[in-house]
């Protein structure tokens, strides 16, 4: 009688378990599962969706891909936008959170500062930048910068400045939400570490590279991938600040996708992009984790 009470009650405690996450599992495959199988079946299709129609092509659409020069294009300015992103980020969010974490003075005030632009709509920040940014005199930037007798260039229209000011705008916008994340692992270190650390006469660099490093590796690995993953998906800053260009110099992966997709309308060509492009953050993210064990302090 006991055991059968047992097994009723485990039984009622796994229904009400299931019932808790249904609706999570329900939504995850609704949205998630569900369009990612179908960009896999799309991508080897010839489908239009201005006509609705469709024809499998096999693995047609990934051959054009090989032979398409905006695609490799795509794929070097994703790359270029990444390489200058998340090194960016890291540093600054890191060296930011090192100081926020040691309450020194303007703490409060540098932490509302830095994570304002994280709140802030992603379409209203480009807005925002790409006035700022406007050549000539009529963009608040260069007009500082005529002050001190420099003539500042098109910031997004010249093919030298636009990456790197797509960039710039992209670090600002989300800094202060990694600035929070590695603000949590500085203030979780081992006070009693850093303390015999001191005491045995390690200055601030040695401080930092051999005790306060490592400690905080678990932490730069998780925010590297997500950092990747975010800066190979960017599209509202790309859409509204270049649109692309000039002469595509900023024409990124996902702004290809979309550009195929929903300008020229072909679906199968923009799912074969959309498959490349999660195999490689797919990758990426598989060779960061599987690294982490050589670099991170509680691994080792």
């Amino acid at each position: 009688m006991k055991i059968q009470t047992l097994k009723a009650s485990h039984r009622r405690e796994a229904i009400i378990g299931w019932a808790f996450i249904a609706p999570q599992m329900a939504g995850f495959i609704v949205f998630v599962l569900l369009p990612l199988a179908s960009v896999f079946v799309y991508s080897m299709q010839e489908k239009n969706l201005l006509f609705g129609t469709s024809l499998f092509t096999g693995l047609e659409n990934f051959r054009l891909l090989a032979q398409d020069p905006l695609f490799a294009k795509s794929l070097v300015n994703t790359l270029i936008f990444s390489a200058g992103v998340v090194p960016l980020n890291l540093v600054f969010s890191l060296l930011l959170a090192l100081y926020l974490g040691g309450g020194k003075r303007g703490t409060k005030f540098v932490r509302g500062i830095i994570f304002l632009p994280v709140i802030t709509s992603g379409v209203a920040w480009a807005i925002v930048w790409k006035y700022l940014l406007q050549g000539g005199d009529a963009g608040p930037v260069n007009a500082f910068l005529s002050v001190f007798g420099i003539t500042g260039p098109n910031w997004l229209f010249e093919k030298g400045w636009a990456m790197g000011s797509v960039i710039v705008t992209r670090v600002m916008k989300n800094l202060g939400m990694n600035v929070l994340i590695f603000m949590g692992a500085v203030l979780n270190m081992p006070g009693d570490v850093l303390e015999a650390a001191r005491i045995d006469g390690a200055k601030r660099f040695t401080l930092f590279f051999k005790i306060k490093l490592p400690l905080l590796m678990p932490t730069v690995m998780m925010v590297t991938i997500v950092t990747i993953i975010g800066s190979m998906r960017v599209f509202d800053t790309i859409k509204l600040m270049t649109d692309g260009g000039p002469e595509g110099s900023t024409m990124v992966m996902v702004y290809y996708i979309y550009h195929q997709a929903f300008r020229m309308f072909d679906t199968g060509f923009a799912s074969a992009l959309a498959v490349v492009l999660f195999l490689i953050v797919l990758l990426l993210t598989a060779l960061q984790w599987f690294t982490r064990k050589r670099i991170s302090y509680y691994e080792n």
